[in-house]
């Protein structure tokens, strides 16, 4: 027989039988590699605040992201580089400069993972 439990969020006690399951997907083994690759992206805060700075402006060159992250340009390359890896952004070469687009559906996806769940 299972055993319910009571549990207390936002100062109501609700009395629940059993486990309640945590997401209503399992990631297969790919989908969690590849979905920490972008948390890695996404967790050094240079790099988050280039998304930022990219999603706000629809799309950026990035001879105009080395001014607000106080960054040079080839540590602009570098960051750059990683969001693309991921996913999280896309390049369109522009004469000498590459200009940055996001990539709504892996930032949705992303954020998906991360969302709680309606009960």
């Amino acid at each position: 027989m299972v055993k319910p439990v009571s549990v207390t969020v936002d100062r109501v006690t609700v009395a629940v039988e059993g486990c309640v399951p945590l997401t209503s997907e399992i990631l297969s083994e790919h989908e969690a590699h590849d979905m920490a690759i972008v948390y890695a992206a996404l967790g050094d805060p240079v790099r988050l605040r280039m998304l930022s700075i990219i999603a706000a402006n629809e799309e950026a060159c990035s001879c105009n992201l080395e001014a607000p992250l106080g960054k040079s340009q080839p540590t602009v390359s570098h960051h750059t580089k990683i969001l693309a890896e991921a996913g999280l952004i896309v390049g369109e070469k522009r004469g000498r400069w590459t200009w940055w687009r996001t990539v709504p559906e892996r930032l949705e996806l992303a954020a998906r993972l991360l969302a709680p769940t309606a009960p």
